[in-house]
């Protein structure tokens, strides 16, 4: 329910709301990236258009006028780079080249002007931590004897040990096992290793090169100078790394455990990073129409994370300790808090985001039994499986709560029809390396990334002529198809669109923010934006909220009837809630 005039009519309290003091003011600019929504598209999971089973780029230039009527800014696609796709398409073989499998670039092109037409953005995911094996780069060091010019375009060393039998440090994959792999002499001995943080066939660029960093200014000119609005870092935090290379005793992916905190992670945010993205900023400049960058910086703590957005550097950067954050009052309270404070600090807006292409789908993770699922990893067949009533109510009323943020806002495709992983995945399916290289000890992400269901026009719900995409889908998604939710007021689909409509019209994204005071025992959070009073329960029981006119509700049921007597307005467990309030 969604309209004050659809609601029933409930008494109103007189009392106003009252709030703390100010945590965030607008910052007077209007510049579109600072309140925009993005929208991820991951293209192998889109639309498929030639029947094979795996989305492509003509897919998306057919569905895209669907994405634009959501009221999104710009679209970031995941890589369709030329690649083996050993990692979906992060292990780039030619980052100047359509990989067939997604078309070509004329149809990179077309999508680009449909985009225009559509007047939303285009953002391209640039991998430049690593490629694939198969770039040419990397097959002309493997042919080169070891200190050449062509080596020194990759981390490559001398192993330890007699004969060079250890790697040369003890660095982990984030995918697990060694992240060094050593390469053969022309008479088959072991000869240098060469480091690579994710999977084997996904080599380090050697940063401290700058025949690398001239590269890839020729890669973004070639984006750019084709119409791409921006671009998604991928891993931006770990291009430079520790000179020495130094052993590292704590986790692969740097996350802080006892005596390891991430800031002495020699693979991670060393200071020479930043002369790169202030580089591409430059490069950014150059064109019109304020083209983007945006880091996926997964750095510690938040206040590091800042560093990636200085008024010289990315425009934005995610902000993953919200995306990680439990279903919490006081947590969510003092990450957001925290999370303005210091992207204020350096005249940056803030970004939100749920769900990707590398975590759970808050739709799963929200109803999922405890302990809480592993970050990066889902849930399989053997685990206990989530509640999808609890689930779908809470990531609701997460993205209405979120969207209700100034700042900036990503959803990633699908989250809209409220999709929850495939959490019953069979395992001859997984295609994740992660998966591969643990032994199964590790799920991977593939549970989020299966294809959309767009109608009951075939068996793979219209995602695909083909009678299964590249992953299966689960059951029951015939009820979630974008056709089957289009003309239901109460789908989460016309929940986003109503919610983004409203969000534009009050001009959330370039909004403050005022914590509201709490009322009802740590359970209620909320807070005012532009005029409109943001609500949240996370308790487990219903909870007066101050009076107002209704703007939107999370849920047909997340408004109760108050108690005999108390004229309330009250908010049900797991929903969200936007009024305007009364002021006197």
């Amino acid at each position: 329910m969604s309209q004050t005039e659809e609601l029933p009519a409930i008494p109103q309290p007189a009392a106003p709301a009252r709030f703390e003091e100010a945590t965030h003011a607008p910052s007077g600019s209007t510049q579109w990236w600072r309140r925009s929504v993005i929208y991820q598209i991951y293209p192998r999971s889109f639309r498929d258009t030639t029947g094979n089973g795996i989305g492509d780029l003509r897919g998306i230039t057919t569905e895209l006028h669907h994405i634009a009527s959501l009221g999104v800014d710009a679209i970031w696609l995941s890589p369709f780079f030329a690649s083996p796709q050993k990692d979906a398409g992060y292990d780039v073989s030619d980052y100047r080249a359509v990989d067939p499998l997604f078309g070509t670039l004329e149809d990179f092109d077309e999508l680009i002007a449909e985009a225009n037409r559509l007047e939303v953005k285009i953002l391209v995911d640039i991998v430049p931590n690593h490629c694939s094996d198969q770039h040419a780069l990397f097959r002309e060091a493997l042919a080169s004897p070891a200190g050449s010019a062509a080596r020194d375009m990759f981390i490559f060393r001398d192993g330890l040990g007699d004969g060079g039998q250890l790697p040369p440090n003890n660095w982990q994959s984030h995918f697990g096992g060694s992240a060094w792999t050593r390469v053969p002499e022309p008479d088959g001995t072991g000869g240098q290793y060469y480091l690579h943080l994710f999977d084997s066939s996904q080599p380090d660029f050697n940063w401290d090169n700058p025949a690398v960093g001239d590269e890839f200014a020729s890669v973004l000119r070639f984006w750019l100078d084709r119409g791409a609005g921006g671009f998604r870092v991928d891993v931006a935090h770990a291009l430079v790394k520790a000179s020495g290379l130094p052993d590292w005793h704590g986790r692969a992916d740097g996350a802080d455990t006892p005596g390891y905190p991430f800031a002495d992670a020699p693979m991670f945010g060393q200071p020479a990073v930043h002369e790169v993205f202030r580089r591409w900023r430059a490069i950014c400049e150059e064109y019109p129409d304020e083209r983007v960058l945006c880091a996926e910086a997964n750095v510690h703590p938040i206040e590091a994370m800042a560093d990636w957005v200085r008024p010289d550097e990315m425009h934005q950067s995610f902000n993953f300790p919200f995306l990680h954050t439990d279903w919490d009052a006081a947590a969510l309270k003092a990450i957001i808090t925290r999370s303005l404070k210091a992207f204020d600090a350096v005249g940056a807006p803030s970004t939100w985001v749920l769900s990707n292409h590398d975590v759970p789908r808050h739709a799963t993770r929200l109803g999922a039994p405890t302990p809480a699922l592993r970050p990066g990893d889902g849930l399989g067949p053997e685990d206990a499986q989530p509640d999808p009533v609890l689930g779908l109510a809470r990531a609701r009323a997460a993205t209405l709560f979120m969207l209700g943020l100034p700042g900036g806002a990503y959803l990633y495709q699908g989250e809209e029809l409220g999709l929850g992983d495939h959490t019953e995945l069979p395992h001859e399916y997984r295609q994740d390396p992660t998966y591969a290289r643990t032994d199964g000890e590790r799920l991977g992400r593939d549970g989020c990334r299966v294809p959309l269901p767009w109608n009951d026009s075939t068996r793979s719900l219209g995602f695909s002529d083909a009678d299964t995409g590249w992953l299966p889908q689960p059951g029951g998604w015939e009820s979630l198809t974008r056709q089957a939710q289009e003309s239901d007021p109460d789908s989460t689909l016309n929940l986003y669109r109503k919610a983004l409509a409203l969000r534009r019209t009050h001009d959330l994204g370039l909004g403050n923010l005022n914590w509201l005071e709490d009322t009802a025992g740590g359970q209620l959070l909320g807070f005012g934006n532009s005029g409109v009073l943001v609500l949240l329960n996370l308790g487990p029981t219903p909870v007066d909220v101050p009076a107002g006119e209704v703007l939107l509700a999370s849920s047909a049921t997340a408004l109760g009837v108050a108690p005999a007597g108390t004229g309330s307005l009250v908010l049900n467990p797991d929903a969200a809630l936007w009024l305007r309030p009364r002021t006197a």
